[in-house]
């Protein structure tokens, strides 16, 4: 056995038991397998939500974004702190109404903030439609990080099926907590290999961060502005605004909010989660750090910048650490994924089939649900998908659908009624799914505004979604008001 795979293996088989032993004293019913029993300190939150933020697209999205597209890049530190400063009012009145209401998922949410099973069903189908596609690009990319930094020692799909089944295993026994315990590990390894790798790669090949800039100029003159068309300023601004309104709207993150003992542990991580930010800045700088001196990856192949310029400049032992902090990455948010979806599937789409089962019947059904969605994610994963970054971008135009009717519900005396805050999200999702599929734009429909060509679709579906979602509740309050309770 090599170097890079024995450190891969181990690392592997320090999160499994880390995973396991997490359940050592805890009765493992629903509510503690999804949510940890409310019962999680400001810490274990603050590497819980990280450990969701924080996945391979830190590694692989991030690094090869900057690569192929330069000073487009940046919307990420921004629109991630724009989420963060949001959280700090949003998600303590979220987990207030959740702790009272004792609530597992986020169509129980809503559910109970309109009164209403069905959108309750369609915030579910939402989320999972966005879900899925996330769960199998992490799998893609630890397919990609173990094979690449095992030199090929083992193959991209032995590599997925090894990961799922390790991490489906440890879900299944520890849930959450399994969950939490290895984000601990997961963020200290990622925060040093990244932060040593942004620092030092730059310093290796250009002499310093400054010199690197300048150098990535002469060469490729405008490539770290926004360009006129494609990734320009219009792109840049509203895909901000949509994926830093969605960035919480996610089920395995929005779901994380009930883990907490306390409402202040989120004031609290606000403060300090931009600082933390600063971990996809250092990963970028690796990907600009490539642009010179691993210039032919194209398409999606640009996502390998930073492995291919880590496999040029390090010894064997040292890319597998780095392979290693990757396959955390992957395996950490991957577990909090599938714990969310399987508990989505069981409490909001199988219970709205069979309303009488048993929470112990829907802890089984949730944890065979792991199971499926595990294997299903690693068949999609192994035909391969498209860039991390541009499906990461379309998850989180079909995530900030719900974000309308979830701050509407939020009010003292909320507008909206189930029909609008229902309709809304139908309009939104399906406008992300039509402009996606057809590649439509607004361009067409105005010529003669060709800068509404870059709007990111998720902005133009949010606002179809609102006027909606208040037009339907207007229309409909005389009639919903002789609705019996």
């Amino acid at each position: 056995m090599n170097a890079p795979l024995f450190i891969l293996a181990f690392t592997l088989l320090v999160v499994f038991v880390l995973a396991v032993r997490a359940r050592r004293g805890v009765k493992m019913n629903l509510e503690q397998w999804s949510v940890g029993g409310r019962g999680f300190s400001a810490l274990l939150v603050f590497v819980l939500m990280a450990g969701e933020i924080y996945t391979t697209f830190t590694f692989l999205g991030a690094s090869g974004f900057a690569y192929g597209f330069g000073g487009a890049a940046f919307y990420i530190i921004v629109y991630t702190t724009q989420a963060f400063v949001l959280s700090y009012w949003l998600l303590p009145a979220v987990w207030r109404f959740a702790n009272e209401q004792k609530l597992l998922t986020q169509p129980d949410f809503f559910s109970r903030k309109y009164d209403s099973p069905v959108v309750g069903l369609l915030v579910a189908a939402v989320s999972l439609a966005a879900l899925l596609p996330y769960l199998i690009l992490q799998l893609k990319g630890l397919g990609i990080l173990v094979q690449v930094s095992s030199y090929g020692s083992i193959s991209n799909t032995w590599a997925i099926w090894i990961g799922a089944i390790v991490m489906a295993a440890y879900v299944v026994v520890s849930g959450v907590h399994g969950s939490a315990s290895t984000a601990v590990v997961k963020d200290v390894l990622v925060l040093a290999v990244c932060v040593f790798l942004g620092l030092y790669l730059p310093y290796h090949y250009y002499g310093g961060l400054s010199e690197m800039f300048k150098a990535i100029d002469v060469a490729k003159p405008g490539f770290l502005a926004l360009p006129e068309a494609g990734k320009n300023l219009t792109w840049y601004l509203s895909t901000i605004a949509v994926c830093g309104l969605g960035m919480f709207m996610w089920p395995h993150t929005f779901s994380s909010v009930f883990t907490a003992k306390t409402e202040d542990h989120f004031r609290r991580n606000a403060a300090t989660m931009p600082l933390y930010a600063l971990v996809m800045l250092f990963s970028m700088f690796v990907g600009l750090a490539a642009v010179l001196q691993i210039p032919d990856l194209k398409g999606g192949q640009i996502d390998l910048a930073l492995l291919k310029l880590s496999l040029n400049t390090f010894d064997p032992w040292f890319v597998g650490v780095i392979g290693a902090a990757g396959l955390l990455t992957a395996l950490v948010p991957s577990s909090i994924m599938l714990v969310s979806a399987a508990t989505l599937f069981s409490r909001n789409i199988y219970r709205f089939a069979r309303p009488r089962a048993s929470e112990s019947h829907l802890s089984h059904v949730a944890k065979l649900a792991a199971f499926a969605l595990t294997v299903i994610s690693v068949c999609f994963a192994i035909q391969g998908v498209q860039s991390i970054v541009a499906l990461l971008i379309m998850g989180y135009s079909l995530v900030s659908q719900v974000l309308p009717s979830l701050l509407m519900s939020l009010t003292r005396n909320n507008p909206v009624n189930k029909l609008g805050a229902g309709s809304g999200m139908v309009i939104g999702v399906a406008t992300v799914a039509w402009m996606v599929l057809t590649g439509s734009s607004l361009a067409r429909m105005f010529p003669s505004q060709l800068w509404l060509r870059d709007v990111n679709p998720g902005l133009i579906a949010l606002l179809l979604n609102v006027t909606v979602m208040f037009v339907v509740s207007a229309a409909t309050k005389r009639q919903m008001a002789n609705v019996p309770a």
